[in-house]
């Protein structure tokens, strides 16, 4: 069977890391029998792998949101920063105003507004009355049957494009001038 079919087909890291870790196990003796019903090295893993996800739709839609706006006005372009000591922690710039990704956990990434690098605020959602409830939003992991790890917010599982689409449209409808 041809590997380069399996892998565009199939998420093949963990079969691979399985491999090496058996690798790594004949050449020091060490075994790590338990290590698969550990849910924190599956949570460190999917939180990276979210943030980065995330941080690569936030960059296809802001580069296609640059272009069609062009360099009319100094500032109209959306630029992002990689947060300086942390793993994938990420931010969206315009206009003075800030959207923040954070990793605070393994388990919990945190999404706020900050402006004029001072005040924090969390953006609006549908049905909110345009009151600033809280400092920012959680997405929580969620650890099911057999280790699957969802994202949630509010309880309810998180797709990805719906929640890029509605903070980039909050951030540039909040970051116009």
């Amino acid at each position: 069977m041809n590997t380069q079919l399996i892998n565009s087909d199939f998420n093949t890291k963990w079969i691979e890391h399985l491999a090496l870790e058996e690798i790594n196990m004949d050449e020091t003796g060490i075994v790590h029998i338990n290590e698969h019903l550990d849910p924190n090295l599956l949570l460190e893993e999917s939180s990276v792998d979210f943030m980065n996800a995330l941080r690569d739709k936030f960059e296809v839609y802001s580069t296609v949101f640059n272009e069609y706006r062009g360099t009319h006005k100094a500032g109209s372009s959306i630029k992002i920063f990689k947060i300086s000591n942390t793993i994938n922690d990420f931010m969206l710039f315009r206009n003075s105003l800030r959207l923040m990704f954070s990793r605070r956990a393994n388990d919990l990434i945190s999404i706020s507004f900050l402006v004029n690098g001072k005040d924090l605020f969390a953006p609006r959602l549908p049905n909110d009355d345009d009151r600033i409830a809280s400092a920012g939003h959680e997405i929580r992991a969620h650890v099911g049957p057999f280790n699957k790890i969802t994202w949630r917010f509010g309880g309810e599982v998180v797709d990805q494009d719906a929640l890029v689409r509605h903070y980039l449209s909050e951030f540039i409808r909040n970051s116009a001038r």
